[in-house]
């Protein structure tokens, strides 16, 4: 069985102009600030802006002629609650206004490229990044996979701050994620826990696809039905429940994702892998090589 994020990234990224003065600012959509799932009807969004030092409570932006948001509050790990007004129509807002939130090393690029970020599962919007572990699928590869008699099961996961959020403080253990929203189908969650108990291997692909499914499995004992939020931080000595391999990608150094595979394929085993990438000249990151990981001890 492999599992797959259906999750979409949304062109969540607005520049506009501060109202009154001038000058240049850009938001960034981060998630509804009532919680749930992307909805082009929220008002209050949780949000990163620039310049931050100009964005404080009561700031304006204003998009051309078409709609203003005003920053209502600031959390202390600097983002920022934004509301819109009442009848303005965020789905077209974003389409004129808005861009994909691509990656810098990525950079600005063309529809092509922005394009291209998104997965060949993308359906459900909601993410500002993608799990890019499945950049590394084609229609030709799905295919063989399932000519081969696997299983390709959805879920989602929105791709937030928590995933790409590098760790702050001097140990892992300091680092708090943020709270991402994730919705496993029921016909998923029955699939998965049937081939857990027929002792067939459930492959992830990418890191939010892994955290989705045990963060539901470890707060029922098995993977759920249903929507729900994780800030859940992997890290060494994490008691896997579900996942027997995970295709990732080659992470960022100081970032949660490289402590998750670690924890997941073990200590030593990841920084040979990444001995090898840098001596051979693998590519890191979104358009980059991967690597499929077996853990160091089998799903309890």
């Amino acid at each position: 069985m492999l599992v797959v994020n259906e999750t979409r990234v949304v062109r969540a990224r607005l520049h506009g102009e501060r109202t009154p003065g001038g000058g240049a600012a850009e938001v960034l959509l981060l998630r509804p600030a009532d919680g749930g799932p992307f909805d082009p009807a929220a008002r209050s969004w949780h949000a990163l802006v620039r310049p931050g030092r100009r964005m404080r409570p009561g700031a304006v932006v204003r998009f051309g002629d078409v709609a203003t948001l005003e920053v209502v509050s600031t959390a202390p790990d600097g983002t920022r609650v934004v509301r819109f007004p009442d009848g303005v129509a965020l789905d077209e807002l974003l389409e004129r206004f808005g861009e994909l939130p691509l990656p810098p090393y990525v950079g600005p690029g063309d529809e092509a490229r922005a394009a291209r970020y998104q997965t060949i599962f993308a359906r459900v919007p909601g993410s500002v990044a993608a799990p890019t572990a499945s950049l590394h699928f084609t229609p030709r590869i799905v295919e063989a996979i399932r000519a081969r008699g696997v299983r390709i099961v959805p879920l989602v996961l929105d791709v937030g701050l928590g995933t790409f959020k590098p760790m702050e403080g001097d140990s892992i253990d300091e680092h708090a994620m943020h709270a991402e929203r994730y919705a496993i189908p029921n016909a998923t969650a029955n699939a998965v826990n049937a081939a857990r108990a027929e002792g067939r291997r459930v492959v992830v692909a990418g890191t939010t696809t892994l955290r989705a499914l045990e963060a539901s499995a470890l707060r029922h004992g098995r993977v759920v039905a249903g929507d729900d939020e994780t800030s859940l931080f992997i890290s060494p000595g994490f008691t896997f429940r579900v996942a027997d391999a995970l295709l990732t990608n080659f992470h960022l150094p100081a970032s949660t994702l490289l402590v998750l595979v670690s924890a997941f394929g073990g200590y030593d085993r990841i920084r040979a892998a990444y001995r090898e990438a840098v001596d051979l000249g693998y590519r890191f990151f979104s358009f980059g090589d991967a690597m499929f990981i077996t853990p160091v001890f089998r799903p309890e």
